[in-house]
């Protein structure tokens, strides 16, 4: 209820009532309904920006974002790490495998390209977070393109090491006569004197004097492709094909152990030194042959020899002595 105000009429010496104007009223009322309209309108600015009046629905789709949020980031640091390692396989790669088996190198620029042409990501554009999703996406895309360059290069290196271990296996690589079985090693690559003709000629073989009978082995793997005596001088006589430019021939022979067609691996028996052709002694004419031409065997005995017996056979192999055919 609104006070009664008075004031002091001087001339009736008494308190009289102050009666206020309508127009008054009516001021005073369009000010405060005027500012209650202003009050309750920036109060519901407020409201309106705050949580207090979202509906259940928007507060589960805002934790759902904020979730989504929270699993990209968890999504980001994982593929920080996948890089991090990728990268490592790819060093490894390029300056390890691809180096031994003498391989080119992979570019970075080859490895690191990203997608031209045409935007991939245009569907994902136009929303909220269309920047974290499409930078997510793009690495996404970037480190699968990585792993299939780097799975190819791993095929390609198995490839290589397959080969290369079937090279190693074909190249000879031992002795043909086990150290045990010989007399002596009679003569070695290089120019000799003639058994027959006492001429001075050049021995591409190296000799090998032991019993008849004695077993000779493949030196490496390989396909027998002759097993006869129809060459001129060495008798019976095997040669092994093993690939790569790589031939070894075995001479005057007793008999064999094999037939043309079959394969052979490193150690395997394949006849028995005998005297047959233009042999002086019984002993085994051994050759090596690369790319059509014969070359030194003696570069050849590292899988079966030690460093004492190979310095041992190069003492006697450099000596200019007469050869047995």
């Amino acid at each position: 209820m609104s006070k009664v105000k008075y004031y002091y009429d001087p001339d009736t010496l008494s308190y009289r009532k102050i009666e206020p104007k309508k127009s008054r009223k009516y001021r005073n009322l369009f000010f405060f309904l005027l500012g209650s309209f202003l009050f309750g309108f920036l109060g519901l600015i407020v409201l309106l920006n705050t949580n207090f009046l979202n509906t259940p629905k928007e507060l589960s789709l805002e934790r759902e974002v904020r979730n989504y949020e929270l699993q990209f980031e968890i999504l980001n640091r994982k593929m920080d790490q996948m890089e991090q390692v990728l990268g490592n396989i790819e060093d490894r790669d390029n300056n390890i495998y691809r180096l031994y088996f003498e391989a080119n190198p992979i570019p970075e620029e080859q490895r690191r390209a990203g997608f031209g042409g045409v935007n991939r990501y245009k569907s994902l554009e136009g929303f909220n977070n269309s920047e974290i999703i499409v930078d997510a996406t793009r690495r996404l895309d970037i480190i699968q393109k990585q792993m299939v360059i780097q799975s190819k290069s791993l095929d390609e290196i198995a490839k290589l090491a397959e080969e290369k271990e079937k090279l190693l296996a074909a190249i000879p690589a031992i002795q043909p006569v086990r150290n045990e079985d010989l007399t002596r090693m009679a003569s070695g690559y290089g120019w000799r004197s003639d058994p027959f003709t006492k001429a001075r000629k050049m021995h591409r073989g190296m000799d090998f004097t032991a019993p008849r009978g004695t077993p000779i082995y493949a030196t490496g793997d390989g396909k027998v492709i002759r097993a006869d005596n129809r060459s001129s001088g060495y008798g019976k006589h095997i040669r092994i094909e093993h690939g790569y430019g790589y031939m070894t021939l075995y001479a005057h022979l007793s008999k064999y152990n094999v037939s043309v067609g079959q394969k052979v691996k490193r150690g395997d028996l394949i006849g028995f030194v005998g005297n047959t052709g233009r042999s002086e002694a019984p002993h085994l004419h051994y050759e090596v042959w690369k790319d059509d031409d014969r070359i030194n065997p003696i570069n050849f005995y590292y899988g079966s020899l030690t460093a004492e017996e190979f310095e041992n056979m190069l003492k006697f192999a450099n000596q200019e002595n007469q050869s047995l055919d």
